[in-house]
């Protein structure tokens, strides 16, 4: 029998910062940071949110759509980069605010930008091997960078939530296999009681995104003897508006594959949320049987790819929450004053 997911559920909070007002308050130069990043602008939380808010929601709607009993959840895994307690799981918070089964499996994961997918394969695993009957994987972030950092103009927040099972007249898309693939690259870290992280800019491309993602995507294709044109959908980690579209381009991909889960121009780089949500899109627009690549990037570094394959239900649970797309396009404007003021409050 095979694991699926039977819920998804995304939340992206309503305030955006245009990246050109952003720059400005920086006095940078923007054609030359616009260039770089191919970033518009992106989310911004309310000071009375953070990532366990935003993962709250997100399960929620995820709940929603697998119409499940949030009580037959009995595992449930959050990554994040920005939780909000040092030592405190995030995932007891979610779990208790929606009320999944006291007797579960729940931790906090760690892995850069793909904790989320990290997340998603204890799931998946847990739920292949008998020990659970749902399980939940989470990815959310206030993505966190250096103030005025060319990272900070892509840093955006959000979250994005799977439901895994095995039941198949719930499962919305079978999940065909995954693979991961690991080094220790020293692209981007934050140290321990340190504030904003760092990162090395020569290890950032070449050595760390481009070698993980596309030895990740190569390997899982030879694995499964898939070539590009068997995909009808391509998600990628989206560090910014350029990597995806040049790793698509290096893996022999088309534009129009990736173009349902291509968030980052608009919402900006969600750190571990960022996959997910660029899945839970695609999942919005998706038609029966049709082939998904998933492959995520982390700093530090990895990648996790997963092919998933949509089924008859799909259709019918795209509706029973708010869509991605919809989250996106329900947005208010901040200005930089403002920006730094809610940031400031949270972390």
């Amino acid at each position: 029998m095979k694991v699926g997911v039977v819920g998804y559920g995304a939340y992206i909070p309503r305030g955006r910062i245009k990246v050109k007002d952003l720059v400005a308050a920086y006095d940078k130069d923007f054609e030359k940071i616009s260039a770089s990043i191919a970033i518009e602008e992106k989310s911004v939380p309310s000071s009375d949110e953070d990532s366990v808010t935003f993962a709250v929601s997100a399960a929620q709607n995820a709940i929603q759509r697998a119409n499940i009993d949030a009580r037959e959840i009995n595992a449930i895994f959050v990554g994040s980069e920005s939780p909000v307690y040092a030592v405190k799981p995030t995932a007891t918070i979610v779990g208790q605010a929606i009320g999944i089964n006291e007797f579960s499996s729940a931790a906090d994961v760690e892995f850069a930008c793909k904790a989320g997918t990290a997340a998603l394969g204890i799931c998946t695993a847990l739920i292949k091997a008998g020990m659970a009957k749902f399980g939940m994987a989470i990815g959310t972030d206030v993505a966190m960078a250096t103030p005025g950092d060319v990272l900070e103009f892509g840093a955006g927040a959000g979250s994005a939530a799977l439901i895994i099972g095995l039941d198949p007249s719930k499962i919305i898309a079978t999940i065909e296999d995954s693979i991961s693939y690991a080094s220790d690259t020293p692209d981007f870290w934050r140290r321990a009681l340190q504030k904003h992280p760092q990162h090395a800019g020569r290890f950032t491309a070449e050595p760390a995104y481009f070698k993980h993602v596309c030895a990740t995507a190569d390997a899982i294709l030879l694995k499964n003897g898939l070539a590009p044109k068997d995909f009808d959908h391509v998600v990628f980690h989206q560090p910014n508006g350029k990597f995806p579209l040049a790793a698509a381009k290096l893996l022999g991909f088309e534009k129009k594959q990736l173009h349902a889960g291509l968030l980052v121009g608009q919402i900006g780089n969600s750190y571990s949320a960022c996959s997910l949500l660029g899945l839970s899109a695609v999942l919005d627009e998706a038609m029966p049987d049709q082939r998904i690549l998933l492959v995520s990037y982390g700093s530090g570094s990895g990648s996790d790819a997963f092919i998933l394959k949509t089924t008859e239900n799909i259709q019918a649970v795209a509706n029973a929450a708010t869509k991605t797309q919809t989250y996106i396009d329900n947005k208010i404007y901040v200005n930089s004053f403002e920006y730094r003021k809610i940031l400031n409050s949270i972390y």
